[in-house]
């Protein structure tokens, strides 16, 4: 049975819980749980951090913990009883936990092991916290460890910062604002800096605090020496360098020979503590010295010198350790740090004292280092603090018996309990005789203490700390040295009973090294320490006689020599000194000391022994009194109490004489302990005036020289005794208070009226004081400022006297007569201020009855200051105080008289002066640099606490009385905007950090609660006929401000703080939106003033994700359109500005789905208020209503959509993507022209940063387009000045045509440029007209010149609904980047969907893919259709225009797929391999405003095998047409790679079947039978194979005359294998041979000399059938895909050996190809299109054929490049097209006389360069290509591996034109220009190195590239392919040097020989002919470039310089033709 539980409440879960069981509650190790029930092992309860979810759980995973329960039963409460600090561990670290996970994902991995070491530390010190062990102070500093790890923490992640006192978070609910605030500050300080935090609240008003003492502690860790074998003592002490003197006792080792301690206790106990530096001497330049002294023999390594039982104190070696490096870094660290000192030895004795010196300036001459290295090894850590604290936080430091060592002298800080009595005395020096020997002495110096009787004082004699003292002085012995100087240091502490009496007795003996080792006395010196006037022996050096004795004399009557005298100053005291006493004093000898006294209780000061002995010297007392203002401090307190007595006998002794002389050596004395050296004396002072002060009746003579001093202040000129009593007044009083109570219970009350009475005399004489004009008299400013600074003080003293009321009339009076601020100057004004703020931190203003009496003169003088806007800063501080103190008061006593006296003061003048600091506070903010000190953001922070102070304090009752008491409306609406303004700015300016979440909530829910007790004023007093739109409208925006402020969007908080917040406040958004509903429905028919202001603030309101404050916000819209509808007859307004708003604020992050919900048809969701369309449909407007509610819907999915992009870390076409939808939906269905325009630019922004400039011209034609040539002024907008609408479209003209250049695409900004031009021309704008025209005139140039690549297109299909909204099942077509072929745009598209699935197959998806809750993509590439087929028709324009028209401008795209339908044929698979073309129509052109746009429409057609068949075969031969029309010409030996491979691929694939394939499949007799309609194209193809076997012929014609030496072979094999062709194609088809009659069967050798020559017929056929008219050839496209349609054919990818081979080099693997030779894009050559797969006559795979990689993508496994040869890769993806080349050079053009046939532009200028001659090493990329070895090659064997790309780069050869001399020529061109007579100069040629190129991704299936001529693989057969067509190793064509070829033309032409002579028809004059070249209008053409002659044989001008070059240079293959031609002849002589 389950029973509540009465002690088990609260626990803590000890091991995780499942919840396994029914009703189980899950529950995670270290969660704390309510327990309500038990039962049989088991509890039921809750989680503390989900209360609403109760479970049950076993006992045993709790441990019970104690708590305290509040309202028992349903509804109760527990919490733990544990230390709150520990209960704020435990709830930090669990938020920090996940927290801390975060960070690692996040890769903040510096942070995330900063936090783990952090957490680790608080987890230890919150164990040491419950252990309970700790002490107090402990306690306190572990408390102090942890809130400061605690504040970094939270800091560092993000966290709250948690206002604290005394290391506990504080109660917001228990202390004022202000306060609050200043924890904050101070929590914050603590974060930033470790300090100690017990003093949470700052005191403004501090005493001068006391240096705080530095203390170095000290620990010896090892002394090693290998050499000394004897004990050592070691002297520690510290030295300042810069006063050459020792600043500190010395701490004394002493250690055996061994080098451990002599006294074996110490062992691990060598440690002393140097105390009381000051922070000056830890910036001095400070060393610590050791000394080290050997107990042993006279000489160390001399055993003969002295007997080995007799021991001297020898000096050995000295270290030091400079400590001005090392003390800042222990202050820093605090931490023990060890260091090496070396020790070193001196080199002379003599300069013993001095060895340390040497050492620290280093001069190494006069200190040896010894051979071993040794020396000690020390720690040092620096402490901070007194010595009690010292001794309290580290008691282990004193337990291992550390020696304190002091200071010399008494440190800066003198505590009043240190009694001290010590006596320094250094050993100087001595200057001995030598007394007769031949050496000299080894003088040792014995020191005894005697007391007056002649006693040797025991253990007075202290050679260092941490050793025992001892009774007499052993000094160390110098070897032979009569005049030592020793400078040792020794401490007398003699007792102070001892002192007086005593003296020192130096005795010195001679340490004889002989056998006997005898140390005889020869001599003695003395001195008494106290001299006969009472003082003590003075600190200075003493040079003392020496007088001279023997063993025999005896010191057993110390009379016999004190009578003598001991130094010269003591020689006037023994004037008659007899000559037979028994001790003569030696004259030539001396002996010095010095002495130091440190003591409390013994002086040396004449003056002030005289002033205790006063009554001594009667006559002196005025000169002694005098004289007491010149002791020293130190000696003053040290004998305070004695001071004070014997000044107040000589007051009662004769007042009248001397009671001002006492009464200034009083004042005299304060003002001494107000130094902060003897700042803790203070304390002495008052003892001494609670328990010892005696005057009863001083308090009448003080009381008078107070007055005397305060009447005379008005007329001295000097005034510094007058300030130095008011800066003693706080004593003074208190001897004043003390006498007087000492007189009164002597007396029982007597005089006690005359005392008020002088009491009430001296605050007049005050108040006279203060009262006085200071404009005249800076000293008597100085006398008010010291009044007044002091005058706070003497309240507490007054309390003991008066009554609190009493006390309080005399400061208001007081305070009263200070003049206003209008006559002080600014220091005054602080000084006064200062005063009233120590008058609030007093104790006096605690007693309400005293608040009432000063308030109003206080809040007066506050007023004053704030109205003329003074001493801010100053003001602040005392509101604070006025404010905490009332705060604490309000508990106990009603206040409310005071808060009305506040609120009736400073409400107003506070927010005066709010407004004023926030916007000084805005405008610094916008004028960086000028600083005002008033406008910083603590000034602004304390201001707005204490405004918040007075609002929390003030109730009901005085909101009331504010609103009421007003004289006027217009008071009220100054006051309400006052306070709205102030709230808005603090909303606004974010007064407090972002972490300062305690504070914002506390002042959140003050402006709420003021928020709702002026709303009904501003109802009452601003409504109907007194509406005032200002007031409203300002309380409106401070309503949406509060609602938005990020501090209250609890969504975004933890739910712990969420809850706790929740529970402390509710939810204040809430809360206020509902007065802002009530107000809006108070409105009435003023609603219309707020339409359109208020909708987009409104409507930022319900966009906050709060349920309840969206359906309170929603009517609010009904309304605002139902006002405007009843008003106006529509809501235009409010539906364009609602869209308006909308969207800024969406783009800004606010609104989700839910909201969009609140505007569709979706029933009610929250609250009373139904959706916004449900109010719509009850009204006569519902229609247009409704209409406007589903924009909004389909409005807010856009722009939810819109956001996410943007926010997120989403790709380019994302973003694009979204913001094309988003502008076409406000252009298309809502027409917000402005909505549409804002969305182009941010459509074109994203198109730059992509560098899509195309697509950026193309957006902002859009806006282009909206704009008309008028002059219609435009406002100002977004980025556009106001300015007309001409000027606005000229700009954006300008503008468009820039990002058109850039972007290459000139033939759109022609246009443009045109139109600008006829603008201009209408203006008689010449200037303009004339460089429009030149712009217009270089894009043309452009056009011609520079080099563009084609982009790939592909289409994307998006299925899923995962995806957005925009492209949720829908298809693309894209635009690839350049270079970009499918893989590369394939993994970029998987990159922006990381989530989706890329599918394998190209049927369309089926609804499952479509409705499922993922991504698919569907990706393959496509063909574009052009739509401008009569450019492309036209013979005469140039391949490169061409080139653009069939890739821009595009809207249609098709793709092909083969497949098989019927039976598959396995030997001839082309009889059932149909095409599937699908023709794709998208809804804009490409390019355009994207670089993608959708399909709108789908058309799908089937092409037939033999449909196919022809378009593959026709396409095949216009490659070898544009081909033979490239090389036709060409130099002879040039690099004809293309050609070859063409040639190869062509005739050797139809040799192994390729021709064959179609003959068998479509030539059957079956087939013909059984398809009686496809005979038209049976015969076509028929014409097809003749046309293809005659150009063929043609090209194996050009190919003879071309070809290089080398490559004989190949041409060999070509010409046999064409023989073979031509044979079974003839025997196929007898009836060709008839048709053509002039081709009969032929041997070999002539096969060529029937197409040799190119008769007209010939030339017309080629012409009828050049790629320029032929319709029907295609452009081909590459599907990775499309390969899937036949799977088992017999096409073999092209593979690269990356380690042995070029990369270029090809394998011909495919034997079934008939045109997988093709090397070149047919569609750069065609304008008809055919599928991708259509080329291959033997297999169905459609991959293109490619250079580098033939696999198909579909593969997805193609290999890749080494990344050697990616550049070169790179370099050949660069090969132009063959249309990019010269078309007509095939042809003659008839031109007229004298007219020079003009050549098309070369092409390659922009990439690669000017052309140079083919000898020249920078030869061109495609002659370089495709000279690369193939891994077959015929010559492979013997030749080497060429380098590729490394010479020969940049030039592409011309062919021989007619009238040229016979040679070879080069183009250089960008130097080639349509000719217009002679024309000028041309641009200057680019070259590779201007133009670099970017990497290349290669692509198998890229319809793009250069080296694609079908789509299908190269092929041939497997023993013949194109061998090396490289001429790195041609050896008839050396590179050109400056040297010329010494071989003559034989010899040169003798590397030709070894070919077989083959006769080439060339010569006939109706063969190929070449047009003649244009001139070259380069100003600096290449060398190489020749200009052809003019039929006169004249050069043409400007050419000159080119004929001089030509003529003085041999051309290697000139000279190589011309010996070819020799040998060809001569063989073809011979039978």
């Amino acid at each position: 049975m389950w029973t509540p539980t009465e002690e088990e409440k609260y626990g803590v879960v000890i091991s995780s819980f499942r919840g396994s069981v029914p009703q189980g509650l899950t529950l995670e190790l270290g969660e704390t749980v309510h327990i309500l029930e038990k039962c049989e092992g088991w509890y039921r309860g809750s989680s503390i951090k989900n209360p609403n979810a109760k479970g049950i759980f076993p006992i045993n995973v709790i441990h019970l913990k104690k708590a305290t329960v509040s309202n028992r039963g349903q509804y109760e409460t527990v919490v733990p009883v544990e230390d709150p600090l520990v209960t704020e561990v435990t709830s930090t670290l669990q938020e920090w936990a996940s927290l801390w996970k975060q960070l690692y994902v996040k890769h903040k991995v510096d942070l995330f092991y900063k936090l783990r070491h952090v957490m680790n530390e608080v987890i230890d010190l919150r164990r040491q916290l419950l252990s309970g062990h700790l002490t107090q102070d402990q306690v306190r500093e572990v408390k102090r460890h942890l809130t400061v790890r605690l504040d970094w923490g939270n800091e560092h992640l993000g966290l709250d910062l948690v206002p604290r006192k005394e290391f506990e978070a504080v109660d917001s609910d228990q202390i004022s604002v202000s306060d609050l605030y200043k924890m904050h500050l101070s929590s914050r300080h603590s974060v930033q800096q470790s300090t100690n935090q017990a003093d949470t609240l700052r005191q403004r008003h501090k005493e001068p605090r006391a240096p705080i003492p530095h203390h170095l502690l000290l620990n010896l860790k090892s002394f090693t020496h290998s050499n000394i074998g004897e004990d050592v003592d070691l002297f520690f002490s510290l030295y300042d360098m810069r006063e050459t003197r020792q600043i500190s006792e010395r701490f004394m080792v002493r250690l055996n020979k061994n080098g451990g301690p002599r006294n074996p206790e110490k062992l691990e106990r060598l440690c002393a503590l140097f105390t009381d530096l000051s922070s000056k001497d830890v910036k001095r330049d400070l060393h610590l010295i050791v000394h080290v002294i050997r107990i042993g023999r006279m000489l160390l390594n001399d055993s003969r010198k002295g007997p080995p039982h007799i021991h001297y104190r020898r000096p050995y070696g000295c270290a030091v350790l400079s400590l001005g490096e090392v003390l800042p870094a222990l202050c820093e660290h605090r931490d023990e740090k060890d260091f090496v000192m070396k020790v070193y030895m001196c080199n002379n004795e003599n300069e013993w004292y001095q060895i340390h010196e040497n050492i620290i300036r280093k001069t190494s001459t006069k200190y040896s280092t010894p051979s071993s290295n040794y020396g000690l090894i020390v720690s040092l850590q620096l402490l901070r603090g007194d010595m009690e604290q010292i001794r309290r936080e580290n008691p282990l430091l004193f337990n291992r018996g550390a020696a304190v060592t002091r200071k010399l002298g008494f440190p800066d800080v003198i505590m009043p309990g240190d009694i001290r009595n010590d006596l320094y005395v250094t050993l100087e020096r001595g200057d001995f005789e030598r007394g007769g020997k031949s050496v000299q002495k080894n003088i040792e110096v014995i020191m005894h203490v005697l007391y007056a009787d002649g006693e040797n004082l025991r253990d007075c004699v202290s050679l260092g700390t941490g050793e025992p003292p001892r009774t007499q002085y052993h000094s160390f012995v110098l070897y032979h040295n009569n005049s030592p100087r020793w400078g040792e240091l020794i401490k007398l502490p003699i007792p102070i009973d001892r002192f007086r009496g005593s003296h020192l007795r130096f005795e010195f003996r001679h340490c004889s090294t002989k056998d006997k080792g005898e140390k005889k006395l020869f001599g003695f010196s003395f001195t008494p320490l106290m001299r006969d006037d009472g003082t003590t022996l003075s600190d200075d050096i003493h040079e003392l006689y020496v007088y001279k004795c023997d063993e025999n004399s005896t010191f057993n009557n110390h009379a016999l020599y004190l009578g003598l005298p001991c130094c010269k100053d003591d020689l006037s005291g023994c004037p008659n000194i007899p000559s037979s006493l028994i001790f003569q004093r030696s004259p030539k000898e001396t002996f010095s000391i010095s002495t130091q006294l440190s003591s409390t209780k013994l002086t040396q000061n004449v003056d002030l022994l005289a002033l205790l002995k006063w009554k001594a010297y009667p006559d002196r007392i005025l000169d002694i009194l005098g004289h007491l203002r010149h002791v020293s401090g130190e000696e003053i307190v040290k004998f305070l109490q004695d001071i004070l007595d014997t000044l107040f006998v000589i007051l009662d002794d004769n007042t009248e004489k001397y009671g001002l002389l006492v009464f200034q050596s009083l004042v005299f004395i304060i003002n001494l302990l107000r130094d902060s050296k003897y700042y803790h004396f203070r304390p002495v002072l008052d003892t001494y005036i609670q328990k010892h002060f005696a005057g009863a009746l001083a308090y009448r003579e003080l009381i008078r020289c107070l007055k005397w001093y305060m009447e005379r202040s008005a007329d001295l000129v000097r005034q510094d005794h007058i300030q130095e009593a008011m800066r003693a007044l706080e004593n003074l009083f208190k001897f004043i208070v003390q006498s007087r109570l000492l007189f009164a219970r002597s007396t029982g009350g007597l005089e006690e009226e005359q005392f008020r009475c002088s009491i009430h005399e001296l605050f007049q004489s005050m108040r006279f004081v203060l009262s006085l004009d200071t404009r005249s008299s800076d000293t008597l400013l100085f006398t008010q400022a010291a009044l007044l600074s002091s005058f706070p003080a003497i309240f507490e003293e007054l309390l003991a006297m008066f009554s609190v009321t009493e006390v309080a009339e005399f400061v208001r009076g007081t305070l009263s007569s200070l003049p206003s601020t209008l006559h002080l100057g600014q220091s005054m004004d602080v000084v006064k201020l200062q005063s009233i703020g120590r008058t609030v931190d007093c104790r006096l203003f605690s007693y309400p009855e005293a608040r009432r009496i000063l308030l109003p003169v206080v809040l007066h003088h506050i007023h004053l200051h704030l109205r003329q806007q003074k001493e801010l800063l100053v003001c602040s501080g005392i509101l604070s105080s006025i404010f905490s103190i009332i705060k604490s008061s309000s508990t106990e006593v009603d206040v409310g008289e005071e808060v009305q006296m506040l609120q009736e003061s400073l409400l107003d003048v506070l927010l005066q002066t709010l407004l004023i600091i926030m916007s000084k506070s805005q405008s610094q903010e916008a004028v960086r640099g000028q600083r005002c000190p008033q406008c910083t953001a603590e000034i602004t922070g304390e201001y707005v606490s204490c405004l918040l102070s007075l609002l929390r304090l003030m109730s009901d009752t005085h909101y009331q009385h504010l609103l009421h008491n007003f004289q006027s409306k217009e008071e009220l609406k100054e006051f309400l905007l006052k306070i709205f303004c102030v709230f808005r700015n603090l909303l606004k300016l974010s007064v407090f950090p972002p972490d300062w979440t305690v504070m914002r909530l506390l002042a959140s829910n003050i402006i709420v609660t003021t928020v709702q007790y002026v709303s009904p004023a501003v109802h009452k007093n601003f409504c109907e006929e007194d509406f005032d739109f200002k007031v409203w409208n300002s309380y409106f925006s401070l309503a949406v401000l509060f609602i938005n402020q990020p501090s209250l969007q609890l969504e975004n908080f933890a739910t712990g703080k969420r809850r706790r917040i929740l529970d402390k406040y509710g939810d204040m958004r809430v809360m206020m939106t509902y007065e802002l509903f009530n107000m809006w429905q108070n409105l009435g028919e003023h609603k219309y003033h707020f339409i359109p202001g208020m909708i987009g603030p409104f409507l930022g309101v319900s966009l906050v994700p709060q349920p309840e404050v969206r359906n309170i916000m929603i009517p609010i819209f009904h309304d605002m359109m139902d006002c405007e509808q009843r008003r106006n007859g529509n809501f235009k307004q409010v539906e364009a500005e609602l869209i308006d708003k909308l969207d800024s604020l969406v783009s800004e992050g606010k609104g989700d789905e839910n909201y969009r919900e609140l505007f569709s048809l979706l029933s009610q969701l929250f609250g009373p208020y139904p959706s916004l369309l449900e109010k719509i449909e009850q009204e006569t407007w519902r229609e247009p209503g409704a209409s406007f509610v589903t924009s909004v819907t389909r409005l807010m999915e856009r722009l939810l959509d819109y956001r996410d992009c943007m926010k997120g870390e989403e790709t380019e076409n994302k973003k694009i993507g979204c913001t094309v939808n988003l502008m076409n939906f406000y252009k298309s269905e809502i027409n917000k022209e402005e909505m549409y325009i804002r969305y182009i630019h941010k459509l074109c922004d994203l198109h730059l940063q992509a560098e899509s400039y195309t697509e950026a011209a193309f957006t902002l034609l859009l806006y282009w387009e909206t704009l008309q040539w008028e002059d219609r002024s435009l406002r100002e907008f977004l980025h556009y000045p106001a300015q007309n609408e001409w000027q606005r479209k000229e700009s954006l003209s300008r503008k468009i045509i820039h990002y058109f250049n850039k972007g290459k695409c000139w033939e759109y900004g022609i246009p443009l440029c045109r139109e600008l031009a006829a603008q201009y021309e209408k203006l008689y704008d010449y200037q303009s007209l004339s460089w429009i025209l030149k712009m217009e005139a270089s894009y043309y140039d452009h056009i011609m010149d520079q080099q563009r690549l084609e982009p790939e297109f592909f289409r994307v299909g998006f299925y899923g609904k995962k995806f957005p909204f925009f492209l949720r099942n829908k298809e693309f077509v894209c635009r690839g980047h350049d270079y970009e072929r499918l893989e590369a745009f394939q993994q970029r598209m998987l990159s922006e969907f990381p989530q989706a699935i890329a599918m394998q197959h190209l049927n369309h998806p089926d609804d499952t893919i479509l409705q499922s809750d993922s991504q698919y993509l569907q990706i393959y590439a496509v063909t574009p259709l052009p739509d401008t087929p009569r450019v492309l028709n036209m013979d005469q324009v140039p391949e490169r225009i061409k080139s653009f028209y069939r890739v821009n401008n595009v809207r249609r795209f098709r793709y092909d797929r083969p497949f098989h339908r019927g039976a598959r044929d396995k030997d001839n698979e082309f009889k059932s391999l149909w095409i599937e073309r699908s023709t794709l129509t998208l809804s804009h052109s490409l390019p355009g405003i994207s670089c993608w746009f959708e399909v709108q429409k789908r058309e799908l057609v089937e092409v037939s095998p033999l449909e196919n068949a022809l378009q593959v075969l026709g396409n095949k031969t216009q490659e070898l047409r544009a081909l033979i029309t490239q090389y036709q010409h060409h130099n002879l030996h040039g690099n004809i790679n293309l050609l070859s491979m063409c040639l190869n691929g062509v005739i050797d694939a139809a040799v192994n079947g390729g021709i064959t394939r179609y003959q068998e499949a479509f030539f059957d007799k079956d087939y013909i039978t059984q398809h009686p309609e496809d005979a038209d194209k049976i015969s076509q193809l028929k014409e097809l194979m003749l046309e293809q076997v005659h150009v063929l012929g043609v090209g194996l014609a050009v190919h003879e005359r071309c070809v290089h030496p080398e490559m004989r072979p190949l041409h060999k094999k070509l010409v046999d294998q064409f023989q073979v062709m031509r044979t079974s194609l003839y025997q196929e088809f007898p009836m060709l041979e008839k048709m053509n009659p002039s081709c009969p069967p032929l041997p070999r050798s002539n096969i060529l000399l029937s197409h040799g020559a190119l008769n007209n017929d010939s030339m017309r056929m080629l012409h009828r059938h050049s790629p320029l008219v032929v319709l029907s050839s295609v452009r081909h496209s590459s599907s990775s895909l499309s390969s899937h349609a036949s799977s088992d054919t017999g096409t073999t990818p092209t593979a690269v050996d990356s380690e042995t081979e070029d990369p270029y080099s090809m394998q011909m693997l495919l034997p079934h190809s008939l045109h997988a030779g093709s090397i070149t894009n047919v569609s750069a050559l065609s304008s008809s299109y055919t599928s991708p797969s259509s080329s291959s006559l033997s297999s169905t795979h459609s991959a293109p054929s490619q250079l580098i990689n033939s696999a198909p993508s579909s593969t997805r496994g193609s290999p890749s490049l080494p990344d050697k040869y990616r550049h070169s890769r790179d370099l050949v993806m660069l090969l132009p097209a063959p249309r990019d080349r010269p078309t007509s050079a095939l042809y003659q053009t008839g031109t007229d006389s004298g007219q020079r046939c003009v050549y098309p532009r070369a092409l390659f200028q922009q990439v690669l360069g000017p052309c140079k001659p083919c000898s020249d090493p920078n030869l061109s990329v495609a002659e370089k290509v495709l000279a690369a070895p193939s891994s077959w090659s015929l010559d492979s064997g013997t030749r080497e591996s060429l380098p590729f790309l490394t010479s020969h780069v940049g030039s592409v050869l011309t062919p021989t034109t007619r009238g040229l001399t016979q040679g070879h020529y080069s183009l250089h061109f960008d130097a080639f220009h349509p000719s217009v007579g002679d024309g000028g100069p041309a641009l200057p040629s680019r070259s590779l190195r201007k133009s670099p190129l970017h990497t290349i991704p290669a692509s198998p299936t890229s319809p793009q590239s250069c080296l694609d001529g079908s789509n299908s693989p190269l092929s041939g057969s497997a023993s013949s392919g194109v061998s090396s067509l490289s001429e790195g190793t041609f050896p008839g064509c050396p590179d050109v040097t400056p040297s010329t070829d010494s071989r003559t033309e034989d010899q040169q032409s003798g590397c030709f020989q070894h070919y077989p002579p083959v006769r080439y028809s060339l010569s006939d004059p109706n063969g190929l002919e070449a047009p003649k070249v244009q001139p070259c209008r380069s100003l600096s053409a290449p060398s190489g470039v020749t200009p052809p002659r003019s039929p006169s044989g004249e050069h043409d001008e400007g050419n000159l310089e080119h004929d001089r070059l030509r003529r003085s240079r041999r051309n290697c293959h000139m000279s190589k033709e011309q010996a070819a031609r020799v040998g060809w002849d001569h063989n073809m002589g011979k039978p």
